[in-house]
């Protein structure tokens, strides 16, 4: 049994909440030199989803921190390699971490643990047929990068898609790490043999597994600020015990937290009084300040994505909804928390139609939340190239007439 370690500093919950948006690179103007690759880096991970409505939710992260970039930009950033001593050098890949996920291929290394206990795991959702996985790696070492329609496709069955052979063996090929996925092209995957192309320096997998999960740790709690046992491990999925075996050598240093006093925090069940967290020190010798962002968030977006968490910080409740069926939603399918002043101060359901954005449902914390919820309605409007907002639905109908005018003052 280990003994929790002694905190030597105590942050209050507006501390934490303050340091947390800051690691998230949501508090302060951006760095003139912020970039897409630059948020990329500075979380570690950005998530990747079907879902579009806005757009898609790898998308919305660069632009909640930078504003409204060009989508192609924002693509092209992930994706394009540079071109070095005339060899194509990738700089991002998409593996598994918090869920399927954009990374920085610095990253790739400190997945050798995952990629081995793909490789050791005895039972799949697929059959593999015998000769299905060499001809893959032969057809990419042949030809190149290939698509998974170009490799033999998926095909379909009724009403649901069935994966081909060859889509189930370069899937598996994806997860042991022998094929790697560094761009995508019309939302495919690309797949590409990983020794080509991961450069040498980061292809190998000598890290042992404490040392993965050891700096993925350390890289979690930075990109977090501040955080719980559980918040750390739900960053890139670890296990509790992955995460209590390097803790106290991942550099993070603990803390308390007023109103942490459970993990999973300040919401239903929570108990008061301050609670153990662990911080990256660098997070605590600068105070955070700086201007906030009012913009719409992805509920994919690394900053809420863990719904105890939120609770805990922001004492807002929000689930996504596109899974629950339809009778049963209450903010609605791809409701988006509209983040403004450091707080989540209410939710947007929105949709498009022609060049008018809609808010199919919105949500307000009360009627300060108006102006922020309008200038927020108005830069995604502007974003997507839609020249009017309609606010249909309102929980507040008596906001109504507020909310209107002024999103009509800020679109025109």
């Amino acid at each position: 049994m280990t003994t929790e370690p002694r905190p030597t500093t105590e942050l209050s919950a507006d501390e934490a909440r303050r340091i947390a948006l800051r690691a998230q690179g949501l508090l302060g103007a951006p760095d003139r030199r912020a970039s897409v690759r630059g948020i990329l880096r500075h979380l570690g991970a950005v998530q990747l989803d079907t879902i579009s409505v806005l757009a898609r939710s790898h998308e919305l992260v660069p632009y909640a921190r930078l504003g409204a970039l060009g989508r192609t930009h924002v693509e092209d950033s992930y994706w394009t390699p540079d071109q070095e001593h005339g060899e194509r050098q990738p700089h991002a890949f998409e593996y598994w971490s918090h869920a399927a996920c954009i990374l920085p291929l610095e990253e790739w290394p400190h997945f050798a643990f995952r990629r081995r206990a793909y490789r050791a795991r005895p039972h799949w959702n697929h059959e593999l047929p015998d000769g299905a996985y060499e001809q893959v790696i032969k057809q990419l070492a042949e030809q190149g990068p290939l698509t998974a329609t170009e490799l033999g496709g998926a095909k379909r069955t009724g009403e649901w898609w069935d994966w081909s052979a060859a889509k189930v063996a370069v899937e598996r090929a994806l997860m042991y790490g022998e094929v790697v996925c560094t761009q995508r092209k019309s939302w495919k995957r690309v797949y590409d043999l990983a020794e080509r192309a991961v450069p040498a320096p980061l292809l190998h997998d000598e890290l042992d597994d404490r040392e993965c999960i050891r700096r993925l740790v350390r890289l979690a709690g930075q990109s977090l600020g501040v955080g719980t046992r559980a918040d750390i491990a739900d960053y890139h999925r670890l296990k509790g015990e992955q995460v209590d075996a390097v803790l106290a050598d991942s550099g993070l240093v603990p803390v308390t937290v007023e109103g942490w006093g459970k993990p999973g925090g300040a919401g239903r069940g929570s108990r008061p009084g301050p609670g153990l967290a662990w911080a990256d020190p660098e997070a605590l010798r600068t105070p955070p300040r700086g201007r906030h962002r009012t913009t719409l968030l992805s509920p994919f977006d690394s900053l809420i994505w863990e719904r105890a968490r939120t609770e805990r910080i922001f004492g807002f409740t929000h689930r996504l909804e596109a899974y629950v069926p339809r009778p049963k939603r209450i903010h609605g399918y791809f409701a988006m928390p509209v983040l403004a002043g450091g707080h989540l101060v209410g939710r947007v359901d929105p949709g498009r139609q022609g060049h008018t954005l809609l808010a199919k449902q919105v949500s307000l914390t009360g009627a300060s939340a108006v102006p922020h919820v309008a200038r927020a309605l108005a830069e995604a409007a502007s974003w997507v190239d839609c020249t009017q907002v309609r606010v249909e639905r309102l929980e507040q109908e008596e906001l109504r007439a507020g909310l209107e005018a002024e999103v009509k003052r800020l679109t025109g």
